[in-house]
């Protein structure tokens, strides 16, 4: 039985840990998106944010 909830208690805390990478990889595309428009805005003439 403890063999049993310890194979539950990994494959759960594996798929925790995925999911959390998973929005983690979501974050750094959304900000590399950013700043490559901030970058070619930047280059364009006008300065939008503050970095």
């Amino acid at each position: 039985m403890v063999p049993l909830l310890i194979v539950l208690l990994l494959a759960l805390l594996l798929f925790g840990a995925g999911f959390a990478l998973k929005i983690l990889w979501w974050v750094a595309i959304i900000v590399i998106v950013l700043w490559l428009l901030g970058f070619l805005v930047r280059s364009g003439g006008g300065r939008w944010y503050r970095w």
